[in-house]
């Protein structure tokens, strides 16, 4: 840039800043000019851009009126890393001393090069969950023993599975995937480009099924298929007897995705498929075709973050209702059969909504708890989860640090108590009327993934690698 143009530019920039009336006066050795304005505009109503977001407010309709809560049933098995294949469970029994029973190390933990992503499984009296290094571990459920272990990595599965084997080191890299369970089998996903079934009682492999790219969610077992979603938002449909292909589907490419660990929802003869492109596709299970098609994505004029429309939370169908929550901003409720949106409300989220009774708990990615009307959308309350435990660190003498807010994870209700993680390794207990907490658990570590509940007690996995059994 030669001195002339720099000249220009610099004279260009004064004319520039002296056509602003609301400035112009302020400017030195008479830049202003002599007829300069002397006033601004201030009559009338002033109108902050923010305010065209749409915002999330409680219905004053509801305000003071109670909702209907069912009593917990007994979990006596979770198969599925939603609970069920429709990611629905309502009000459980677990954990109703809220003390820790045992805590067993399940493996390697997340670092820079793998994630501990695996929602936790249970049947037959074993929790089943897998490590950073894709090693699943069968765990006594009232002991936490280690039955068996078995990594399914390509070049380390063999020699490494059966009873009371250990899975070895990893360099890492193929972080995703997860564990089900159906028909005595624990089906595996996993980002190094293969689908697994896994002998339940001994851990032996009985088939397994490359697939051309990485899978980022967790499996969903149904009917005699077992459905996962690949990272180019692929749905495959899986046999689960042979391992072969029964058909696929692919949605919208989209590569900016949430690092959690998704899966569809199965009811009846329909599958709902979330991908990262914002789309939540309904697909008859029996052959992959297309139902019918929602996009849970809007744009936000006051955050970059909405351009990720990663539906990173399960879809969930209840009383022939799917709920799903997108990063980009819309939460929706929406008719199974037909995908017709009963309502929408500005929620940005990544866990799975989780419906109850008369109401739809949902948690933000900002860490706020709202509480819905299911039937109408209509919001009873709001409470920040997040109040007292943002904090600042890092930087020097004051200059660079940052600002750390808690991420959260859940929730689940078990025995009258809505139970949640977050990032700074608390199990936290609220009052599912009123939001307030009333009993929390260090857990040594942070957590990224949905508790669990069976057989009475509720199941924590950290980042570590820990496995936690709250009785």
């Amino acid at each position: 840039m030669n001195r002339a143009f720099k000249v220009a530019l610099l004279c260009g920039l004064a004319m520039t800043v002296a056509s602003c009336g609301t400035v112009r006066q302020a400017l030195p050795f008479g830049l202003g000019g002599s007829d300069a304005p002397t006033a601004t505009a201030t009559e009338g109503q002033r109108i902050s851009v923010l305010e065209f977001e749409q915002q999330l407010a409680p219905s004053a309709a509801l305000s003071g009126r109670d909702f209907f809560i069912p009593g917990p049933q007994a979990a006596t098995a979770w198969t599925q890393p939603g609970g069920t294949a429709e990611n629905a469970v309502e009000h459980v029994i677990g954990g109703a001393d809220f003390t820790v029973a045992w805590r067993r190390g399940i493996g390697a933990g997340s670092s820079r090069t793998r994630q501990v992503m695996a929602p936790i499984v249970a049947d037959g009296g074993r929790v089943f969950v897998m490590d950073g290094e894709s090693t699943v571990s069968a765990v006594d459920a009232a002991t936490g023993s280690i039955a068996w272990k078995a990594n399914i990595k390509p070049d380390e599965r063999e020699g490494r599975r059966g009873f009371l084997g250990i899975g070895g080191s990893s360099t890492g890299g193929g972080f995703g995937g997860g564990v089900a369970v159906g028909g005595g089998k624990v089906f595996v996903a996993s980002g190094y480009r293969t689908v697994t079934a896994l002998d339940q009682a001994t851990g032996a492999v009985l088939w397994t099924t490359p697939v051309d790219v990485p899978i980022h969610g967790a499996p969903t077992v149904a009917g005699g298929r077992v459905y996962v979603v690949d990272v180019e938002n692929q749905i495959v449909a899986f046999n689960t007897t042979t391992g072969q292909q029964e058909w696929s589907y692919r949605g919208i490419p989209e590569p900016a995705r949430v690092m959690r660990a998704s899966s569809p929802a199965v009811t009846a003869d329909t599958v709902i498929a979330p991908f990262s492109s914002g789309e939540l596709v309904a697909l008859r299970a029996s052959t992959g075709q297309s139902l019918w098609t929602q996009v849970l994505s809007r744009t936000s004029r006051t955050s970059a973050l909405s351009e990720i429309r990663d539906i990173a939370g399960r879809p969930v169908v209840s009383r022939g209702v799917v709920y799903a929550v997108g990063h980009s901003g819309v939460l929706q409720a929406m008719d199974v059969r037909s995908g017709q949106p009963k309502w929408e409300l500005p929620i940005a989220g990544v866990n799975a909504p989780l419906p109850v009774g008369d109401v739809v708990y949902v948690v933000s990615k900002n860490g706020e708890l709202t509480v819905i009307n299911r039937e109408s959308g209509q919001v009873y309350w709001t409470r920040n989860l997040n109040e007292g435990r943002v904090r600042q660190e890092g930087g020097f003498l004051g200059f660079f640090d940052r600002t750390v807010t808690p991420e959260w994870s859940g929730p689940l209700l078990a025995s009258n108590r809505l139970l949640l993680v977050n990032s700074e390794g608390e199990l936290v207990a609220l009052d599912p009327k009123t939001g307030a907490q009333t009993a929390s658990i260090r857990l040594g570590g942070a957590a990224y993934i949905a508790p669990a509940a069976y057989n009475g007690s509720v199941y924590v996995l950290t980042d570590k690698g820990d496995l936690i059994s709250i009785r």
